[in-house]
């Protein structure tokens, strides 16, 4: 277990922020965790990016991460490789021209706090040429993030964008620490005190520094937390609306024969619903699933109607989400096909 005391200061300082970066991250440790079929919704996305891995040799730079943390991420590691974003919604250019960026001290500092007996292999050419290494490796991550992350990006920042909605929300009204409360995944509020469960124990001191929560769609719900950064300490999480990778196939395809769902309730209003395991408004759904509003709204006021959606207020904005039953319904009925 990681434990990290949070102050009242770092909690009032609580923000969100997105990361392209941290996402890649996630991407390649989802594939590491799972060297046979990665489950759903990921399973699609999974088959492209392991061709990516396997036929492009400009990737070579990425084995550095399985030889950082292993199957489980079983141990803390330097921050300057998955750091924290630089803004609250930066692009993956602006991460990745802010990891080229490190100063090569940073790198050489962070490498002897966490591998004061040498480490992995991997990380010798970050101890005698920084800047070229990690030049190497953002250069990599471009090109992973063009072959498996971009034709994916625009349902991705959709899922985001409704999870920092919905988590804005709840911090405006109810407070950051209602906000850990929610998170998903082997995490443990007990103020004041988050507990990250890991296979590890450590403390994590976060007095005077700020809370920045990062939602994941990649996390599969193991979070991570990022503790070289003197006034930042990030915590990435599992972000909801995973599922959108796999509505936006099952939109585009029309819905297979051996669909169940789509079978049931039609293939647009399936893809409606299974979008919804991430709370998200109209506009965003029909962007999302190449519909047309006024399609979707008609599809959402069925939904609501049968009691599978609900809708809650954030600010200016109208956020539609499952509801208990529709969860039952979607287990029920399984993915798409």
């Amino acid at each position: 277990m990681i434990r990290i005391r949070l102050d009242a200061r770092t909690l009032a300082r609580t923000r969100l922020a997105t990361s392209p970066l941290n996402e890649v991250v996630g991407a390649l440790y989802l594939l590491l965790r799972s060297p046979g079929a990665v489950p759903w919704p990921y399973t699609a996305w999974a088959e492209r990016a392991r061709a990516a891995l396997r036929d492009d040799p400009r990737l070579g730079p990425l084995r550095l991460y399985p030889a950082l943390h292993g199957r489980w991420h079983e141990r803390p590691t330097p921050d300057v490789f998955s750091p924290p974003p630089p803004s609250a919604g930066p692009s993956i250019d602006e991460e990745l021209a802010a990891l080229r960026s490190t100063p090569p001290p940073t790198v050489r500092a962070q490498l002897a706090k966490h591998y004061p007996g040498g480490g992995p292999a991997a990380l010798a050419p970050y101890r005698d040429d920084p800047a070229a290494a990690l030049d190497r490796l953002a250069a990599a991550l471009a090109v992973f993030w063009q072959a498996a992350m971009a034709p994916f990006w625009p349902a991705i920042r959709t899922a985001l964008d409704e999870e920092v909605l919905a988590r804005s929300r709840s911090l405006a009204t109810a407070g950051p620490a209602a906000v850990l409360g929610e998170l998903r995944g082997r995490v443990r509020w007990e103020p004041p005190v988050l507990g990250l469960v890991k296979p590890v124990e450590s403390a994590v001191d976060a007095a005077g520094r700020r809370l920045l929560l990062v939602p994941v769609l990649f996390a599969q719900d193991v979070l991570m937390c990022s503790t070289d950064d003197p006034e930042v300490l990030m915590v990435t999480y599992q972000a909801r609306g995973a599922g959108v990778l796999a509505a936006r196939r099952a939109a585009r395809a029309g819905g297979g024969g051996d669909d169940r769902l789509a079978l049931l309730t039609g293939p647009a209003r399936a893809a409606v619903l299974r979008a919804l395991v991430a709370p998200a408004t109209t506009t965003g759904l029909a962007r999302e699933l190449g519909l047309a509003p006024s399609t979707v709204s008609q599809h959402l006021s069925t939904l609501l109607a049968a009691g599978l959606a609900e809708r809650h207020r954030a600010g200016t904005s109208v956020l539609y989400a499952l509801t208990p039953d529709a969860t039952v319904l979607l287990r029920l009925l399984g993915p798409a096909a």
